[in-house]
Parts: C-alpha cells; sequence; structure tokens
C-alpha cells in the first residue's frame, strides 16, 4: 500500500490541489479568494490529465524517417500521446479566458456595491 502511495504521488499532489481549489470555491466568502479557488482547480485537473500521457521510455511520435526509407516497422505502443497535451493546451486558453471574465464582473461588482464580500453583497440586496 505504502509503494503504491509513494510510486503515485504527483496524483496524491492533484487531488490535494483540486480539494484546496474545491474548499476555496465553496467555503470562502471573498469572491477574489473564490477566483483564485476556481483558478487553482483548473490547474490542478490540467496537470493531471498532462500526467495521464506521460509513459517511462516514450518517444516523441515522429516518424524519423519518410515512407519506406525504414525497414523496422511503426510500433505505437512506443510513442507518447499527445493529444491529451494538445486538449490540455485549449484548456488553458479556456482557463485564462475564464479568469478574465470573472475578473470583470468582480471589478463590476466591487464598482456597484463597494466590497467584494458574499455577505454584505446579498444582504445589500434585501
Amino acid at each position: 500500500m505504502f509503494n503504491f502511495i509513494v510510486s503515485n504521488y504527483n496524483y496524491w499532489i492533484y487531488i490535494v490541489l483540486m480539494m484546496i481549489g474545491f474548499y476555496a470555491m465553496i467555503g470562502k466568502r471573498n469572491l477574489v479568494k473564490k477566483i483564485i479557488g476556481m483558478n487553482l482547480f483548473q490547474t490542478a485537473i490540467i496537470l493531471f490529465f498532462i500526467s495521464t500521457a506521460a509513459k517511462k521510455g516514450g518517444t516523441l511520435p515522429i516518424i524519423e524517417h519518410g515512407h519506406g526509407h525504414g525497414a523496422h516497422a511503426i510500433q505505437a505502443a512506443a510513442y507518447i500521446n499527445p493529444l491529451p497535451h494538445v486538449l490540455m493546451l485549449t484548456a488553458i486558453v479556456v482557463m485564462v479566458s475564464t479568469l478574465g471574465v470573472a475578473l470583470a464582473i468582480v471589478i463590476a461588482i466591487y464598482k456597484r456595491h463597494h466590497t467584494l464580500e458574499e455577505n454584505e453583497i446579498l444582504w445589500q440586496q434585501k
């Protein structure tokens, strides 16, 4: 059991980061802290997906010799899967966009209510 935990330490770190981000989104009352928690949660998910694509002894999926110039057959199991990396590049763009929109909304809320505390904003609404 201990070997399993130690050998997969990166996954445990990602889980801890996700839970810290989730706690910040749910438990904190300040809107900026909620945004930081959301960003931490998204970053942990991106790191998780990138680490699942890693393979010990794997090489880049680039064929060194073109069509018919090599006598050996291509072994797909020897290559690293590039799809998770490409998808996570897209997720990073979405994460940055989400962060920008969230910060713009927080600025608008602050201009209107002069506070970023959720309790005070809800109290002013009543």
